[in-house]
């Protein structure tokens, strides 16, 4: 099959979509990819880039047609709005010219989901398919993450949301518990598929190294992969540290990413006194971080407690099952189910900082070989749900299933 996947973020930005293009091209898909200038989570473009040159690239044998855009800037709400904006209306443009016969156009949609617009530009004017993958709901998700609350922007927001459903052949969704949100603006049963996200085949069960090991604190390392942000609710994770630095100051926090509450955090693990118990290692390479997990005695996943991020399965978690490691939860909803479900470790209430502490300090406490246990269980259990190949397979079959 011809496939144009259309993401406003791609290569050389990290997000699950480059390894699903990857994916198919593998299985002898002919793969081309229509995405904006690389710039998420930079204040302007990656070096290299700019506002008009690199239109056309080619990466891992797959064609890349890059829309010009305005870069998040500050990532502010106002410079968010126009980085949507512009996606979607200069994508727009670049779908109308575009060339190639296409045989499915399959829509990767974090936020924002106006990043739809190009491939149904598209459609329109070639008749081809559109497969719409939501990672995010929409508008919820723009009111529980901003401070957005005007209701002409929020039913704008609603009216988009219901065209662009509309226009969709197929929508697959990356939590069965976002059916009733879909439906509710789909209003079609049939167009929706559950199809969870998986995981590059990096992401396994290896040995510790002794590199790695040396970077991290000695004790008992309880480790955080990922965004600092507002949804990952660092002030639970804080208020957690202090309680465990109090008990047991054997008990370390390594943090691995970055993100726009970084600066907040520095300035708490300050306030608090928290040195010596709560590091910030920075962003690693994604190729070293299940060689950083295998060195961690347990891995953490952390949201608000907020409706809509309760639908939710953070992406962390399928790394996390499938390097077979142990998981303590701060989150409620399906993130929640999936590691009891799992039997792969221990789950408090979003926000509760006293539960998360008393888990991660009760973990402490498990012998090797329990610890042991819980991570074989999240290995078996990432290979019975979130395996990347079956889960390629599954796609290839929703594919076909309209030829």
């Amino acid at each position: 099959m011809r496939i144009l996947i259309v993401s406003q973020y791609f290569w050389p930005e990290k997000f699950r979509i480059n390894d699903l293009a990857v994916g198919l091209k593998e299985k002898g898909h002919e793969v081309e990819v229509l995405t904006g200038k690389p710039n998420y989570g930079k204040t302007t473009f990656y070096e290299g880039y700019s506002f008009l040159n690199k239109s056309r690239e080619t990466w891992n044998d797959i064609k890349i047609h890059r829309a010009a855009l305005i870069p998040r800037h500050k990532a502010n709400n106002i410079d968010l709005v126009f980085n949507y904006l512009s996606f979607a209306l200069f994508g727009s443009i670049k779908a109308f010219f575009l060339k190639g016969r296409y045989d499915k156009i399959f829509v990767f949609v974090p936020s924002p989901i106006i990043s739809g617009v190009p491939a149904i530009v598209l459609k329109r004017r070639k008749k081809i398919p559109i497969y719409f993958w939501v990672q995010d709901l929409w508008p919820e998700s723009v009111t529980a993450t901003t401070d957005i609350k005007n209701k002409r922007i929020i039913n704008f927001l609603e009216s988009v949301t219901h065209w662009i459903y509309k226009n969709c052949d197929k929508i697959l969704i990356q939590s069965q518990a976002f059916t009733p949100s879909i439906l509710q603006r789909a209003n079609d049963e049939k167009k929706i598929i559950y199809y969870p996200n998986s995981v590059e085949a990096l992401y396994k069960v290896v040995s510790p190294l002794g590199e790695f090991k040396r970077q991290l604190p000695q004790g008992f390392t309880v480790m955080f992969a990922g965004n600092i942000g507002e949804a990952q609710d660092f002030n639970t994770l804080l208020n957690a540290a202090c309680i465990t630095r109090d008990h047991n100051k054997n008990i370390k926090w390594v943090i691995i990413g970055d993100g726009r509450k970084k600066p907040y955090v520095e300035q708490k693990i300050a306030d608090n006194n928290l040195q010596d118990v709560f590091f910030l290692l920075g962003e690693r390479p994604v190729e070293q971080m299940p060689n950083f997990f295998a060195c961690a005695d347990c891995l953490l996943v952390s949201l608000k407690s907020n409706y809509i991020f309760s639908l939710t399965i953070p992406s962390k978690v399928q790394s996390y099952l499938a390097c077979g490691k142990p998981l303590i939860g701060a989150l409620d909803g399906e993130g929640a189910r999936i590691i009891k479900d799992a039997n792969a470790g221990l789950v408090s209430d979003a926000e509760d900082s006293v539960g998360l502490a008393n888990n991660i300090e009760k973990m402490s406490k498990m012998s090797v070989s329990e610890r042991a246990k819980l991570g074989n269980n999240a290995r078996a259990y990432f290979e019975l749900e979130f395996e990347r190949e079956k889960l390629l397979d599954k796609l290839e079959d929703i594919f076909k299933s309209d030829l």
